[in-house]
């Protein structure tokens, strides 16, 4: 070092030294209301951790500059700016978390019945890329309570164990948060009390922020994202949701919320409020396509009415589990929508029947194709009238077949007049006591149970990671070959069960078409082409559901076997000669009558443009 140098940090030295003598400005004493934030908060309970007794250093400058900052960012609340954190878990047989005393926020909440796709443990929620923040206003200033350290106290009621978080500034003044976790369930209690604290706290509401970058939990990341959105039930309302694509999907809800959950495909976290919230701001995102590993963002910005959170009212619950039906319909109202039964005209099935049944049956079978099998033998079973009439009506149609197409001959010889066939086939239906829509209407009535089966089991958490033969997952599709290559709209893999279900669909259209007489030209032909299309359309989706499709073909094999055996057409005919005999004088139906005015009606008016 030369002489300049060593000159140069002497007179560094000493004018440091004569500006903290003379000029440096005096540490001031601390006002009465920070003083009393070296309190401890006194309680039943032993607390441990900060109690108010956070006294920040004032021997250095450094210290001193840091206090300067915390009470310019925290005002009143830069008493509990530092501190230990100590981490705490609460758990019982179904749900971990682990909570931390700084902010007294939950880190994460695992699933301990579940995994993810790849065997690993089934994180919901986790601080590490995802977080909460509460935000008051103290004396006009926006403090997140959630960066600040609390007091820590744990204790266990009955079969409930409560972990409790406290920021005192003295006895009858602090901030609590209190969370209680039973023996069983998803369900964690929550509250949130400002005590005494008028002076300190503005009489305006306080601002919850969730924020989740959901992990992905799922094989499917594309089916994830297409499952992944935020439910909300505005209060006296029904559910509703901000939509499920990749880009920003957004909601500003100005009026009263009951409750919100972020909802993944089969799993959830959600808030439920006691009372409500004021308002809420939702939005989901795709940040990254790229990224495999976060499936969306999910941002949740609620508002908790700062009266409630001072009367003793700012009560919670949070909801950490699975979308399961029947866990789901006891947490709150409409909160059993978070499992995705299909549209509301055809819900009802999935809920009084379907879900039901399959309930009972897992009671007593553990094997999930097993209750596949017989889910379609009893549905089958309670269809079987329908079918039956169904049946029967092509029977009758086949027996009419012959006599329809000599009236069909004899006006094409006679000029080919359509509508005077469409008449007098009418007739012969009348006079034999044939209605040609009974054959469809049994169709249409089986339709609801389609649909419903077709919501059921892609979103059904019981199918989750089931194995079954060589699906390994019966909840996503079964690939027993996995292509080089993505043929488009069909994908990069072959579903087996999906092969197997359009064979045999093609198999049971081709037996049916034997018997149904109605179906002619282009009509019969596209009844082949919706098999195929499904082949391509289910290649990705539920295991469960193809396979049920292919068990439900195999029984109406048996079905129409049986049916042949037991049906005489010989009879059939018999009967119909019988009902012509009666039916000679009889008058027509308004149906009838309605029919044959509109048939002569599009006559007359098709005569009247040949004039012209």
């Amino acid at each position: 070092m030369d002489k300049k140098q060593i000159i140069g940090m002497v007179v560094m030295v000493a004018l440091m030294t004569v500006y903290f003598q003379f000029f440096a400005p005096e540490t001031p004493a601390p006002t009465q209301e920070e003083a009393s934030t070296t309190t401890a908060a006194p309680d039943t309970i032993a607390m441990s951790g900060v109690q108010g007794d956070v006294a920040v250093p004032v021997d250095e400058e450094a210290d001193s500059l840091a206090t300067v900052i915390q009470k310019e960012r925290y005002g009143l609340f830069a008493g509990f700016a530092n501190g230990s954190e100590e981490q705490f878990v609460l758990e019982n047989e179904v749900l971990k978390l682990q909570l931390s005393s700084k902010g007294a926020t939950v880190q994460q909440a695992e699933l301990k019945k579940y995994k993810t796709y790849d065997d690993q443990p089934l994180i919901l929620f986790d601080a590490k890329s995802s977080a909460t923040n509460l935000i008051l206003l103290s004396n006009y200033k926006p403090v997140n309570i959630s960066e600040l350290y609390y007091a820590s106290a744990k204790e266990v009621k009955g079969d409930t164990t409560i972990l409790r978080f406290r920021m005192a500034f003295d006895d009858n003044r602090y901030v609590e948060q209190k969370y209680s976790l039973p023996n069983k369930g998803y369900q964690v209690k929550y509250e949130i009390n400002l005590v005494g604290l008028d002076g300190v706290v503005d009489n305006q509401d306080v601002q919850m922020n969730w924020v989740d970058n959901i992990k992905r939990q799922e094989n499917t990341l594309k089916e994830s994202r297409q499952k992944t959105t935020i439910n909300y039930m505005p209060i006296s309302e029904g559910v509703d949701n901000v939509g499920s694509g990749d880009d920003l999907e957004s909601e500003s809800v100005a009026k009263p919320v009951k409750w919100f959950s972020i909802k993944q495909k089969f799993f959830n976290a959600g808030l439920i409020a006691d009372n409500q919230f004021s308002s809420a701001v939702l939005s989901t995102v795709v940040n990254d396509e790229d990224d495999s590993t976060i499936v969306k963002t999910a941002k949740a910005e609620v508002i908790l009415p700062v009266g409630d959170l001072k009367t003793g009212k700012g009560k919670f619950t949070y909801y950490y589990g699975p979308n399961d039906y029947a866990i789901t319909k006891k947490v709150t109202e409409g909160y059993e929508e978070n499992v995705d039964l299909g549209w509301k005209l055809f819900r009802f099935v999935n809920k009084f029947l379907i879900i039901p049944v399959f309930n009972f049956l897992e009671q007593y079978i553990s094997n999930y194709g097993v209750i596949i099998i017989l889910l379609v033998f009893i549905i089958r079973l309670i269809l079987a009238p329908l079918t039956y009439k169904s049946h029967m009506s092509m029977a009758k149609m086949k027996v009419l077949k012959p006599e329809m197409d000599a009236i069909k001959e004899k006006n094409e010889k006679a000029g080919g007049d359509a509508q005077k066939t469409q008449q007098e086939t009418m007739a012969l239906y009348q006079k034999a006591g044939v209605n040609p829509l009974s054959g469809c209407i049994p169709m249409l009535l089986q339709f609801p149970f389609l649909l419903a089966m077709f919501n059921f089991f892609p979103n059904s958490i019981e199918l989750r990671q089931e194995a079954f033969l060589w699906a390994h997952d019966l909840s996503t599709y079964d690939s027993v070959w996995d292509l080089p290559f993505t043929i488009p709209f069909y994908g990069d893999h072959v579903s087996l069960f999906t092969l197997l279900m359009t064979v045999s669909t093609l198999a049971v259209t081709w037996t049916n078409s034997q018997m149904n007489t109605q179906m002619q030209g282009p009509m019969k032909s596209m009844q082949y082409m919706m098999p195929i299309m499904f082949l391509f359309f289910l290649n990705s989706y539920s295991a469960g559901l193809t396979f049920y499709y292919f068990v439900s073909n195999l029984v109406s094999f048996g079905q129409t076997a049986l049916f042949r055996k037991l049906v005489d057409e010989d009879k059939i005919k018999v009967v119909m000669d019988e009902n012509r005999k009666k039916n000679v004088n009889k008058k027509k139906s308004k149906f009838q009558q309605k029919l044959d005015e509109a048939l002569k009606a599009g006559e007359e008016s098709r005569k009247n443009k040949g004039k012209k």
